[in-house]
């Protein structure tokens, strides 16, 4: 019985893809590079005789080694992952006098493509003190216990491969940041700062300043419900807030926040109406007076209420005064930062790139 003829097309078909697979094996370039193999010519191939190669890009990382649990194995993650996208990577170390600031002004002054951060909220607001207002980017490679920002803008924080290839290929995105004046009671304390999340002055600003680091470093963002239950039935203190335009509200409270954006740890959603990149500052007032108050208010913040109550105030405005009756500990971004008796904060629109994952090479925003 003869052969079906799609008997002979298959046979044909199968010919033709075995020449096909051999005359490609024959063309492909042998190369030593593991990984890192590929059949296209390095770029020095097409590179004229006398003409010097396009430098590569350089990756500057401020890395704060007291949130990192390996920074040796890190820094080979961020150097192999770098390498991989032909990128040249410059590393520098926070220190107790250096906190990240200095370290991204130096990057800036040599050139660097994207400034990344491998630490916590307090060196990520300390490098972007560094990049704002500039047209460098700032990649987020999260560490620590809180990385608010990271959480605001949805990033991935498990992965720091993923962080770093987010950093080199994604897209830019432009948002805004808060900038804070103060009247410290410390003789000599610095008066301004920049934030990114949120700033506070009262109840948040005592937990974050008690929470102990030896417990941060062993329950996470846990050390800071330690810390809250022994301030939670402190005295309120009377505070005066203004808004832009001159509108003034007097109330007793426990907190004053006020956020670009308003995802806390756990999932709390403290300011569920706060948008990073809306030229726009949310404020609460933080009011509860017994055990009983200060369920209701989670109940509410829980719920995601957007309105105000007795216990929880909300209110908008590009800028904020606070002043308090009494001198109070202020907290940026969950940092601790002194106690003062004036805080005045202003929204930047748009004062920072943050790169966003995306497709590669997309025109920024």
């Amino acid at each position: 019985m003869p052969h079906s003829p799609w008997v002979w097309v298959a046979v044909a078909l199968v010919l033709v893809v075995l020449a096909l697979v051999v005359l490609g094996l024959g063309r492909r370039r042998v190369t030593t590079l593991g990984r890192h193999a590929t059949s296209r010519p390095h770029r020095d191939a097409f590179r004229q005789e006398g003409v010097e190669p396009t430098p590569r890009k350089r990756f500057a990382v401020v890395v704060n080694p007291n949130k990192v649990p390996d920074t040796a194995a890190a820094e080979a993650t961020i150097r192999d992952v770098a390498g991989s996208l032909d990128w040249d990577v410059d590393i520098a170390h926070t220190t107790e006098t250096d906190t990240g600031e200095a370290q991204a002004r130096a990057a800036l002054a040599s050139g660097a493509a994207v400034v990344g951060v491998l630490g916590g909220d307090g060196t990520v607001r300390n490098v972007a003190e560094a990049l704002a207002g500039t047209r460098t980017p700032m990649g987020l490679l999260p560490a620590g216990t809180g990385n608010l920002l990271a959480r605001n803008l949805d990033m991935p924080i498990g992965s720091l491969e993923a962080a770093v290839r987010t950093a080199l290929t994604g897209v830019n995105r432009h948002v805004d940041i808060g900038r804070v004046r103060l009247q410290p009671t410390d003789e000599g304390a610095r008066t301004a700062y920049v934030f990114l999340v949120m700033a506070g002055m009262g109840f948040d600003a005592a937990i974050m300043n008690g929470a102990n680091d030896g417990l941060k470093a062993k329950v996470g963002w846990g050390a800071y419900v330690v810390a809250g239950l022994r301030h939670l039935f402190g005295e309120r203190f009377t505070v005066t807030v203004t808004m832009d335009g001159g509108h003034s509200v007097d109330r007793h409270a426990r907190s004053v926040l006020v956020g670009n954006c308003g995802r806390l740890q756990a999932g709390v959603n403290l300011m569920p109406d706060a948008r990073i990149d809306d030229g726009i500052l949310d404020a609460v007032v933080l009011a509860p007076r017994s055990l009983t108050g200060w369920m209701a208010l989670s109940a509410s913040v829980i719920r995601k209420s957007e309105g105000s109550s007795r216990r929880l105030d909300r209110f908008t405005s590009t800028s904020f005064e606070i002043h308090p009756g009494t001198a109070q500990e202020v907290e940026l971004d969950g940092d601790p930062i002194g106690r003062a008796r004036f805080m005045r904060v202003d929204v930047v629109p748009r004062g920072l790139i943050v790169r966003m994952p995306g497709r590669l090479n997309e025109r920024p925003a």
